[in-house]
């Protein structure tokens, strides 16, 4: 098992930038894939990267070029960089990892991105 807790959220101006942080209660060196997604009011949950044991990342096509996502096993911590940030990208972002065949979740940081 494994809780995930995110921080970084609040409210920013269009166009800004906001940094993310997951940590989790355990190592992460060997969780295979951790990530972000996000839901807006109203919208179901959606996919918005994530990064493999290796490396490797993957990006939701809204967010390809404007957000990075990076991990420090050291730190048992995710990260989200959130660059050029518009109105669409108001959500609750959640961390999530999947260990073991199963999905975790945090309770989720809310980013209110205003016009």
């Amino acid at each position: 098992q494994v809780q995930l807790v995110e921080s970084g959220g609040g409210l920013v101006q269009a166009g800004g930038s906001l940094r993310l942080s997951c940590t989790a209660s355990r190592s992460i060196f060997s969780i295979s894939t951790m990530g972000w997604f996000r839901q807006a009011p109203g919208k179901q949950r959606e996919l918005v990267a994530t990064i493999t044991s290796g490396g490797s990342r993957n990006y939701a096509d809204s967010t390809k070029g404007r957000f990075t996502i990076s991990r420090d096993n050291a730190k048992n911590t995710v990260y989200l960089q959130m660059n050029s940030l518009n109105s669409e990208d108001t959500a609750v972002y959640y961390c999530n990892a999947q260990l073991a065949m199963m999905n975790y979740w945090g309770e989720g940081t809310l980013v209110t991105v205003s016009s």
